[in-house]
């Protein structure tokens, strides 16, 4: 018997690419998963757009969050509502290939993970792949990811009867998706990585990661604050990520 996969996509002012997000989800050769839409106070038409598409497969589920703004927020709220064993994070501009989430999991089961990840693409505003591929460990540790941020949101999956749904939940701090990373490593969680490009990070533009400097911030004030790192291991950690974070984008 398949069991479920709940996938869970936090929605702010999305409207020009969540059709084509959950197209990408439709497509799975996996059929097992229900799909939790958070609208995360969109000032654009997201959320008809999104309840236009849940009215096309029982399978998708609209929520329209009503308490706290931000996206650790409208996942938390979707992370609560899960049914399934297994979760997924899907950001609402990126896309998965048809296998991400079939690959994935018999990925996770074969290594007896509760925690996995995969390698990804840079895809232009379009959604159309770059070419620039984001190869992943085949294992992560805590002071791994210290170094170098590669774990994206949007390739994780987890399993929630392993970790529970307590562990699955964000923090609410800016750069809240590798907080919790931290978190799940800090609590003895392996992070296993699939090197193979089963997403595409959608790169449009006037987004809080394109912003350089408010990056550094973010990263130096999860040294200090999720790691807890004093200031001499912080910036010894800082610069390793800063190389690789040059890199990956090069």
């Amino acid at each position: 018997m398949t069991e479920m996969i709940s996938i869970v996509i936090p929605l702010h002012n999305g409207e020009k690419y969540i059709k084509q997000t959950v197209e990408s989800v439709l497509a799975q050769t996996y059929k097992e998963y229900e799909l939790i839409i958070v609208n995360d106070h969109s000032t654009d038409a997201s959320l008809s757009v999104a309840k236009k598409l849940a009215a096309s497969d029982e399978r998708i589920v609209v929520v329209d969050n009503e308490g706290e703004a931000g996206a650790a927020h409208a996942r938390n709220e979707g992370i609560r509502l899960a049914k399934g064993r297994y979760l997924a994070y899907l950001d609402a501009d990126d896309l998965w290939k048809a296998e991400k989430l079939e690959k994935t999991l018999r990925f996770l089961k074969s290594n007896n993970a509760a925690f996995v990840f995969t390698a990804y693409e840079f895809g232009d505003r379009e959604a159309v792949g770059t070419g620039k591929v984001v190869h992943v460990p085949k294992t992560m540790n805590l002071k791994q990811a210290y170094s170098r941020t590669v774990i994206f949101t949007s390739t994780v999956m987890l399993d929630l009867k392993k970790i529970g749904k307590e562990s699955a939940y964000m923090p609410y701090i800016k750069s809240e998706d590798t907080a919790s990373w931290w978190n799940l490593l800090k609590a003895g969680y392996t992070a296993y990585g699939l090197d193979e490009n089963l997403v595409v990070y959608r790169r449009a533009g006037q987004s809080l990661s394109s912003n350089k400097i408010e990056a550094l911030r973010r990263i130096w004030n999860l040294y200090r604050k999720i790691g807890g790192l004093n200031v001499l291991e912080s910036a010894w950690y800082f610069c390793g990520w800063a190389v690789r974070a040059v890199a990956r984008r090069l």
